[in-house]
């Protein structure tokens, strides 16, 4: 059953995290674009759309990833080790920067270019876009944090 539940876990979080990595770290950039394009531009509005939409529909599908990696540590009997509280920890917070911080930000920036009025674009739109893309490398860095975490694992007899 460990390798079942182990092997849950790695597909939720490569088909899961992995989307809402590329998508929250292209949002910014597209967001900077669609404000530079013409009002009548569609396209720029679309991708900002599709983008942040991927954003939310994966991460509530995330939520599967810390499920099956519950379901494996206790298999493993690993629960209280540090490295795995750490790794609970860390994703955690990833989860937090991105329910609490990054989706209501892309909200905000979406709803603001959907409504913006033609002209200079370019200072209402670089302090958000540029929050966003730091934001985005805070997550991007803990999930990165996570995965060496869940690979080296302190004190594994892995050989790792």
């Amino acid at each position: 059953m460990t390798k079942l539940f182990l092997s849950l876990h790695v597909l939720a979080a490569v088909l899961t995290v992995g989307p809402v990595t590329v998508a929250a770290s292209m949002f910014p950039k597209a967001l900077r674009s669609a404000y530079g394009a013409s009002p009548d531009d569609r396209e720029a509005l679309t991708t900002l759309r599709t983008l942040h939409r991927i954003c939310r529909v994966y991460a509530g599908i995330g939520i599967a990833v810390p499920v099956f990696g519950f379901a494996t540590a206790s298999s493993l009997g690993v629960l209280g080790n540090g490295w795995l509280i750490t790794s609970i920890v860390l994703t955690t917070g990833a989860a937090a920067v991105l329910g609490l911080l990054i989706l209501p930000a892309q909200d905000n920036a979406l709803m603001a270019a959907e409504t913006r009025v033609p002209g200079p674009a370019s200072a209402p739109v670089r302090q958000p876009a540029a929050r966003l893309a730091m934001l985005t490398g805070v997550f991007n860095l803990l999930w990165a944090t996570v995965t060496v975490l869940m690979i080296v694992r302190p004190g594994s007899t892995t050989g790792a």
